[in-house]
């Protein structure tokens, strides 16, 4: 389970203004120990949110650097900008969020010991937010020394573009998202034209082999348009099943599996839409199907079941080998088969095959173990 920010934080999460005291609009140190317990004893790992790129202006370092100046120790945690009135760097223009010096050893010690502190606390990994956005040395170095430590947390770098194995290789985390075939799934299914799926699958497939890293693989998440919006419903399902059936470590978006809704916004504010709070219960939003809905939120809900659970009996697609068989302008076949040295069981199929037709109406999806039809949409 992937949680976003939980530290005390101005507004949204990713302005932190103390990496050690969790936010009191969503519980305290029991609340958390609570949680982890719960978690583990369902067989679940939780990965918390590391927002080491920036801080919150509110943050202590930060009001001493604009007490003290920016040559101060504290000055010297941040970039700097010259042409900001108290002289530190924000990141990507937002002005509530002070960039870090990632050159400064003092942050690299910061950001190690925030990591160590609550993975001893029960936690299993971190996502690295912006990941991109700072020095590969330096992500390098932090996971040098966490590992000593912790060699089985997870790590996932948030990184948007260019080669990610290499990323990884030089960075030492385990994961990096993998924003190129996020947008290919939702884009062919959009224009019902599957040829930038074919190409980008080549290269999901190209980076896996050539790399040991185990690409973070999704349809949605906190950052971008919710998928039955930028395909509608029925086509979501479609690529959840897509999702399901290649190489990675897929990740559900929560709210995906009931259909929600959302238009992500370039403006202040524009990800509160994507970003519900979570209902009471389950059955809250179960029952919220509106008039004009394509698939029910039940319907919905059982075919993510239905596919999560495909997934988990065929765990090495996980590390699959995957080739294009078909690809022509409304269709597209793929093979995903277990690579040599996964032990597979001689009762689990060892490869896939899914085919994508998106020529009618709406996108079709069909896969199959050599002639069984396991699953049809």
């Amino acid at each position: 389970m992937a949680l976003g920010p939980i530290w005390r934080s101005s507004t949204h999460g990713y302005d932190v203004i103390d990496h050690d005291v969790i936010d009191p609009r969503l519980g305290d140190d029991a609340d958390f120990d609570a949680l982890i317990d719960a978690c583990h004893r369902r067989g679940l790992k939780v990965l918390l949110d590391g927002v080491f790129n920036h801080v919150s202006t509110q943050h202590t370092d930060v009001q001493a650097a604009r007490r003290d100046g920016v040559d101060s120790s504290a000055g010297r945690l941040f970039r700097h900008d010259a042409a900001r009135p108290d002289g530190l760097s924000r990141f990507e223009g937002h002005d509530g969020l002070v960039e870090y010096d990632h050159g400064n050893p003092a942050v690299a010690d910061r950001v190690v010991a925030t990591m160590t502190h609550w993975l001893r606390r029960g936690a299993d990994g971190w996502r690295l937010d912006a990941a991109y956005r700072v020095p590969r040395r330096f992500w390098a170095e932090v996971t040098a020394h966490v590992n000593k430590e912790f060699p089985r947390a997870l790590t996932v770098a948030e990184v948007l573009h260019g080669d990610y194995a290499r990323f990884a290789a030089e960075t030492g985390v385990c994961s990096v998202t993998q924003y190129e075939l996020w947008k290919a799934i939702w884009s062919s299914l959009k224009d019902a034209n599957p040829h930038e799926l074919a190409w980008t699958l080549t290269r999901h497939a190209a980076g896996l082999a050539a790399s040991e890293y185990l690409p973070w693989t999704f349809v949605g998440n906190h950052d971008v348009t919710r998928i039955a919006t930028q395909v509608g419903q029925r086509d979501a399902i479609v690529a959840v099943a897509l999702l399901m059936t290649m190489p990675g470590m897929p990740c559900i978006y929560y709210g995906d599996e009931f259909g929600l809704v959302g238009l992500k916004e370039e403006r202040e504010g524009g990800d509160d839409v994507i970003r519900p709070a979570l209902p009471d219960s389950p059955s809250d939003w179960l029952l919220d199907a509106q008039p004009d809905v394509q698939v029910p939120p039940a319907e919905m809900l059982r075919q993510h079941q239905l596919l999560v659970g495909l997934r988990r009996r065929h765990p090495w697609l996980q590390t699959a080998e995957l080739t294009i068989v078909e690809q022509k302008q409304e269709r597209l076949m793929y093979r995903v088969v277990a690579r040599s040295d996964d032990n597979v069981s001689r009762e689990t199929p060892n490869h896939l095959e899914v085919t994508l037709d998106t020529s009618g109406s709406r996108a079709q999806v069909t896969i199959t173990d050599h002639t069984v039809e396991l699953y049809r949409w």
